[in-house]
Protein backbone atom coordinates (compact mmCIF):
# COMPACT_ATOMS: atom_id res chain seq x y z
CA UNK A 1 0.00 0.00 0.00
CA UNK A 2 1.87 3.26 -0.94
CA UNK A 3 1.20 6.40 1.19
CA UNK A 4 0.90 9.84 0.24
CA UNK A 5 3.59 12.50 1.58
CA UNK A 6 2.73 13.58 5.25
CA UNK A 7 2.54 17.59 4.09
CA UNK A 8 3.55 20.40 1.52
CA UNK A 9 6.32 21.81 2.50
CA UNK A 10 6.28 25.47 2.11
CA UNK A 11 10.19 26.12 3.03
CA UNK A 12 13.50 25.55 5.39
CA UNK A 13 11.94 27.58 8.11
CA UNK A 14 14.93 26.98 10.31
CA UNK A 15 17.60 24.81 11.24
CA UNK A 16 18.85 24.41 15.45
CA UNK A 17 22.44 23.63 16.26
CA UNK A 18 24.58 22.11 18.81
CA UNK A 19 27.19 24.06 20.06
CA UNK A 20 29.51 23.48 22.97
CA UNK A 21 30.74 27.57 21.89
CA UNK A 22 27.30 28.87 22.63
CA UNK A 23 28.58 32.46 23.38
CA UNK A 24 31.26 32.73 21.07
CA UNK A 25 29.02 31.12 18.27
CA UNK A 26 26.36 33.68 18.93
CA UNK A 27 28.55 36.48 18.67
CA UNK A 28 29.84 35.19 15.22
CA UNK A 29 26.98 34.90 13.88
CA UNK A 30 25.75 38.50 15.29
CA UNK A 31 28.06 40.66 14.78
CA UNK A 32 29.66 39.06 11.99
CA UNK A 33 27.51 37.01 10.16
CA UNK A 34 24.79 39.49 10.29
CA UNK A 35 21.92 37.94 11.87
CA UNK A 36 20.03 39.52 14.88
CA UNK A 37 19.11 37.97 18.06
CA UNK A 38 15.65 37.66 18.90
CA UNK A 39 15.64 36.29 21.98
CA UNK A 40 18.30 34.73 24.17
CA UNK A 41 18.21 32.84 27.36
CA UNK A 42 21.66 30.66 29.50
CA UNK A 43 21.38 28.00 27.30
CA UNK A 44 19.53 28.83 23.65
CA UNK A 45 19.88 32.05 21.25
CA UNK A 46 17.51 32.88 18.58
CA UNK A 47 18.47 34.72 15.51
CA UNK A 48 16.83 36.49 12.44
CA UNK A 49 17.54 37.30 9.04
CA UNK A 50 16.13 40.00 6.90
CA UNK A 51 13.38 37.46 5.98
CA UNK A 52 9.57 36.87 7.48
CA UNK A 53 10.49 33.95 10.10
CA UNK A 54 10.50 34.89 13.52
CA UNK A 55 13.93 33.44 13.40
CA UNK A 56 16.42 31.25 11.21
CA UNK A 57 18.94 29.87 13.33
CA UNK A 58 18.33 28.67 17.01
CA UNK A 59 22.04 27.82 18.64
CA UNK A 60 21.34 25.56 21.92
CA UNK A 61 24.29 24.61 24.43
CA UNK A 62 25.27 21.29 24.32
CA UNK A 63 28.32 19.01 24.94
CA UNK A 64 28.31 18.22 21.20
CA UNK A 65 28.28 19.36 17.90
CA UNK A 66 26.27 19.09 14.88
CA UNK A 67 22.73 19.53 13.93
CA UNK A 68 19.69 19.65 16.72
CA UNK A 69 16.85 20.02 14.19
CA UNK A 70 15.33 21.25 10.70
CA UNK A 71 12.15 22.95 10.67
CA UNK A 72 10.02 23.16 7.64
CA UNK A 73 7.37 25.73 7.25
CA UNK A 74 3.48 23.74 6.58
CA UNK A 75 0.64 26.07 5.49
CA UNK A 76 -1.92 25.58 8.47
CA UNK A 77 -2.14 23.64 11.74
CA UNK A 78 -5.14 21.10 9.89
CA UNK A 79 -2.31 19.87 7.55
CA UNK A 80 0.33 19.40 11.05
CA UNK A 81 -3.03 16.71 12.13
CA UNK A 82 -3.35 15.35 9.09
CA UNK A 83 0.96 14.90 8.92
CA UNK A 84 0.54 13.36 12.37
CA UNK A 85 -2.15 10.83 11.16
CA UNK A 86 -0.04 9.75 7.65
CA UNK A 87 3.18 9.65 9.91
CA UNK A 88 1.66 6.89 12.28
CA UNK A 89 0.13 5.11 8.97
CA UNK A 90 3.39 4.65 7.88
CA UNK A 91 4.66 3.37 11.59
CA UNK A 92 6.28 6.54 12.39
CA UNK A 93 5.31 7.93 15.89
CA UNK A 94 6.05 12.04 16.47
CA UNK A 95 7.87 12.26 19.58
CA UNK A 96 6.39 16.23 19.95
CA UNK A 97 2.83 17.02 18.95
CA UNK A 98 0.69 17.26 17.44
CA UNK A 99 -0.01 20.61 19.54
CA UNK A 100 0.65 24.11 20.32
CA UNK A 101 5.00 24.35 20.20
CA UNK A 102 6.26 25.52 23.60
CA UNK A 103 9.15 27.28 22.55
CA UNK A 104 10.39 30.49 21.40
CA UNK A 105 8.77 31.49 18.07
CA UNK A 106 5.35 29.96 18.95
CA UNK A 107 3.45 27.44 15.91
CA UNK A 108 1.73 24.70 15.80
CA UNK A 109 3.49 21.65 14.91
CA UNK A 110 4.81 17.84 15.46
CA UNK A 111 8.23 16.76 15.58
CA UNK A 112 9.19 12.96 15.09
CA UNK A 113 12.81 11.24 13.46
CA UNK A 114 13.78 10.70 10.25
CA UNK A 115 15.33 6.75 9.16
CA UNK A 116 18.55 8.27 10.23
CA UNK A 117 17.99 9.76 13.42
CA UNK A 118 17.62 13.31 12.71
CA UNK A 119 15.20 15.60 14.95
CA UNK A 120 12.68 16.87 12.32
CA UNK A 121 10.01 20.09 13.03
CA UNK A 122 6.64 20.73 10.81
CA UNK A 123 4.75 24.30 12.32
CA UNK A 124 2.43 26.11 11.40
CA UNK A 125 1.71 29.63 12.37
CA UNK A 126 4.63 31.00 14.09
CA UNK A 127 5.11 34.18 15.38
CA UNK A 128 4.93 36.86 13.19
CA UNK A 129 8.16 39.56 13.22
CA UNK A 130 8.15 43.28 11.87
CA UNK A 131 9.69 43.63 8.72
CA UNK A 132 13.20 44.13 8.48
CA UNK A 133 14.89 46.12 5.67
CA UNK A 134 17.08 44.41 3.10
CA UNK A 135 19.23 46.85 1.66
CA UNK A 136 22.37 45.86 4.11
CA UNK A 137 24.60 42.79 3.08
CA UNK A 138 23.00 40.34 5.37
CA UNK A 139 20.95 37.43 5.09
CA UNK A 140 17.54 36.58 4.25
CA UNK A 141 17.35 33.72 5.99
CA UNK A 142 18.65 29.71 5.35
CA UNK A 143 17.62 28.59 2.60
CA UNK A 144 19.30 25.16 2.35
CA UNK A 145 21.24 22.64 4.31
CA UNK A 146 23.13 19.72 2.93
CA UNK A 147 23.50 16.37 4.69
CA UNK A 148 26.10 13.21 5.27
CA UNK A 149 24.31 10.44 4.62
CA UNK A 150 25.98 7.15 4.77
CA UNK A 151 22.95 5.95 2.25
CA UNK A 152 22.14 8.19 -0.06
CA UNK A 153 19.52 6.23 -2.03
CA UNK A 154 17.77 5.38 1.31
CA UNK A 155 17.80 9.19 2.38
CA UNK A 156 16.23 10.46 -0.90
CA UNK A 157 13.48 7.77 -0.93
CA UNK A 158 13.15 8.83 2.80
CA UNK A 159 12.90 12.53 2.06
CA UNK A 160 11.02 12.07 -1.39
CA UNK A 161 7.98 9.40 -0.24
CA UNK A 162 7.46 10.54 3.49
CA UNK A 163 8.36 14.32 3.05
CA UNK A 164 7.35 14.93 -0.43
CA UNK A 165 10.79 16.68 -1.36
CA UNK A 166 11.75 16.47 -5.16
CA UNK A 167 14.98 15.26 -6.86
CA UNK A 168 15.84 18.72 -8.71
CA UNK A 169 20.13 17.01 -9.59
CA UNK A 170 21.74 14.84 -9.09
CA UNK A 171 26.20 15.26 -8.92
CA UNK A 172 26.95 11.63 -10.13
CA UNK A 173 25.97 9.56 -7.09
CA UNK A 174 27.19 11.36 -4.85
CA UNK A 175 24.84 14.38 -3.62
CA UNK A 176 21.28 14.40 -4.20
CA UNK A 177 19.33 17.90 -4.64
CA UNK A 178 16.06 18.17 -3.28
CA UNK A 179 13.35 21.03 -3.85
CA UNK A 180 9.78 21.87 -1.51
CA UNK A 181 9.24 24.93 -3.48
CA UNK A 182 10.35 27.02 -6.51
CA UNK A 183 13.88 26.68 -5.01
CA UNK A 184 16.23 24.37 -6.59
CA UNK A 185 17.19 22.76 -3.49
CA UNK A 186 16.09 23.30 0.28
CA UNK A 187 18.16 20.04 1.45
CA UNK A 188 21.05 18.10 -0.41
CA UNK A 189 22.31 14.77 0.71
CA UNK A 190 26.15 13.98 0.34
CA UNK A 191 27.13 10.40 0.46
CA UNK A 192 29.87 10.37 3.10
CA UNK A 193 30.71 7.53 6.04
CA UNK A 194 28.23 8.93 8.85
CA UNK A 195 25.53 10.70 9.21
CA UNK A 196 26.50 14.56 10.20
CA UNK A 197 25.83 18.12 8.92
CA UNK A 198 27.86 19.16 6.01
CA UNK A 199 26.85 22.58 6.02
CA UNK A 200 24.15 25.35 6.25
CA UNK A 201 23.65 28.17 3.68
CA UNK A 202 22.21 31.29 4.15
CA UNK A 203 20.90 33.28 1.38
CA UNK A 204 21.65 36.76 0.54
CA UNK A 205 19.23 38.82 -2.02
CA UNK A 206 21.76 39.28 -4.90
CA UNK A 207 25.02 39.08 -6.02
CA UNK A 208 25.93 42.64 -4.91
CA UNK A 209 24.38 41.18 -1.66
CA UNK A 210 26.68 38.60 -1.15
CA UNK A 211 29.89 40.34 -2.42
CA UNK A 212 29.52 43.14 -0.07
CA UNK A 213 28.33 40.58 2.99
CA UNK A 214 32.02 38.85 2.04
CA UNK A 215 33.24 42.42 2.34
CA UNK A 216 32.00 43.23 5.93
CA UNK A 217 33.36 39.98 6.97
CA UNK A 218 36.54 40.53 5.76
CA UNK A 219 36.49 43.70 7.86
CA UNK A 220 36.06 41.56 10.42
CA UNK A 221 39.14 39.47 9.59
CA UNK A 222 37.11 36.61 8.75
CA UNK A 223 37.93 35.46 4.80
CA UNK A 224 36.42 32.01 2.95
CA UNK A 225 37.73 28.55 3.73
CA UNK A 226 36.13 27.63 -0.08
CA UNK A 227 35.06 30.17 -2.63
CA UNK A 228 33.88 32.85 -4.44
CA UNK A 229 32.38 30.87 -6.59
CA UNK A 230 29.37 29.74 -8.62
CA UNK A 231 28.04 26.12 -8.60
CA UNK A 232 26.86 24.00 -11.57
CA UNK A 233 23.84 21.98 -9.79
CA UNK A 234 21.54 25.01 -8.85
CA UNK A 235 23.65 27.88 -10.24
CA UNK A 236 24.16 29.65 -6.93
CA UNK A 237 26.86 31.51 -6.00
CA UNK A 238 28.93 30.29 -2.95
CA UNK A 239 31.53 31.11 -0.39
CA UNK A 240 31.99 29.07 2.49
CA UNK A 241 33.54 30.10 6.06
CA UNK A 242 33.26 27.80 9.13
CA UNK A 243 31.83 29.18 12.49
CA UNK A 244 33.38 28.86 16.08
CA UNK A 245 32.15 25.48 16.81
CA UNK A 246 33.98 24.49 13.78
CA UNK A 247 30.69 24.03 11.41
CA UNK A 248 30.33 25.20 7.89
CA UNK A 249 28.13 27.89 7.03
CA UNK A 250 27.79 29.27 3.21
CA UNK A 251 26.29 33.01 2.00
CA UNK A 252 24.62 32.06 -1.43
CA UNK A 253 22.46 33.91 -3.66
CA UNK A 254 20.85 33.40 -6.91
CA UNK A 255 19.72 29.82 -6.45
CA UNK A 256 18.11 28.34 -9.77
CA UNK A 257 14.52 28.68 -9.47
CA UNK A 258 12.54 25.65 -10.93
CA UNK A 259 9.40 25.45 -13.21
CA UNK A 260 7.07 22.29 -12.13
CA UNK A 261 6.23 20.09 -14.88
CA UNK A 262 8.99 21.58 -17.25
CA UNK A 263 12.28 20.75 -15.16
CA UNK A 264 14.26 17.58 -16.23
CA UNK A 265 16.55 16.08 -13.32
CA UNK A 266 20.41 15.56 -14.87
CA UNK A 267 23.37 14.21 -13.06
CA UNK A 268 26.21 16.36 -13.27
CA UNK A 269 29.42 14.93 -13.68
CA UNK A 270 31.98 15.97 -10.51
CA UNK A 271 34.69 18.24 -12.45
CA UNK A 272 36.14 21.39 -11.54
CA UNK A 273 34.87 23.75 -14.05
CA UNK A 274 31.37 22.37 -12.81
CA UNK A 275 31.73 22.52 -9.35
CA UNK A 276 32.89 26.07 -9.70
CA UNK A 277 31.32 28.19 -13.11
CA UNK A 278 33.50 30.75 -12.32
CA UNK A 279 36.58 29.37 -11.55
CA UNK A 280 37.77 31.96 -8.82
CA UNK A 281 37.35 29.66 -6.23
CA UNK A 282 40.01 26.74 -6.97
CA UNK A 283 39.93 22.97 -4.94
CA UNK A 284 38.17 23.19 -1.53
CA UNK A 285 40.95 22.48 1.02
CA UNK A 286 41.60 19.71 2.87
CA UNK A 287 40.55 21.52 5.74
CA UNK A 288 37.30 22.41 4.97
CA UNK A 289 36.36 19.18 3.65
CA UNK A 290 37.37 17.94 7.07
CA UNK A 291 35.02 20.53 8.73
CA UNK A 292 32.20 19.66 5.88
CA UNK A 293 32.42 15.94 7.02
CA UNK A 294 31.55 16.52 10.67
CA UNK A 295 31.58 14.23 13.53
CA UNK A 296 29.37 11.51 13.56
CA UNK A 297 25.51 11.90 15.02
CA UNK A 298 26.00 10.35 18.37
CA UNK A 299 22.73 8.72 19.24
CA UNK A 300 20.80 7.56 15.81
CA UNK A 301 17.53 6.66 16.18
CA UNK A 302 15.50 4.96 13.50
CA UNK A 303 12.15 6.59 12.26
CA UNK A 304 9.56 4.95 14.11
CA UNK A 305 10.85 4.95 17.70
CA UNK A 306 8.64 5.54 20.29
CA UNK A 307 12.42 6.71 21.90
CA UNK A 308 11.79 10.23 23.00
CA UNK A 309 14.43 12.83 22.43
CA UNK A 310 16.60 14.42 24.85
CA UNK A 311 15.64 18.17 24.40
CA UNK A 312 19.05 20.31 25.58
CA UNK A 313 18.32 22.68 28.08
CA UNK A 314 16.96 25.90 26.93
CA UNK A 315 15.53 24.36 23.59
CA UNK A 316 11.94 25.01 24.62
CA UNK A 317 10.72 28.22 27.04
Amino acid sequence: MSHPPIARLRALRSVELLTPSFAEATDFYEEAWGLEVVESEHSASWLRGTGEQHHALQLTRSDRTGLGRLVFAVATPAEIDEAARRLEARGIVPVAGPGPLDQVGGGYGLRFHDHEGRLVELSAETWAVAPRGQDTAVPVGVTHTVLNTPDIDAAVAFYCDVLGLRVSDWSEHQMAFLRCNADHHCIAFNQAEWVSLNHVAYEMSSVDHFMRGLGRLRHHGIVPKWGPGRHGPGNNTFSYFTDPTGLVCEYTSEVAQIVEDRWIAKVWRRVPELSDLWGTAGAPSKEIRCHMAGSPESRVIPAGSPESPVIPEGAQK
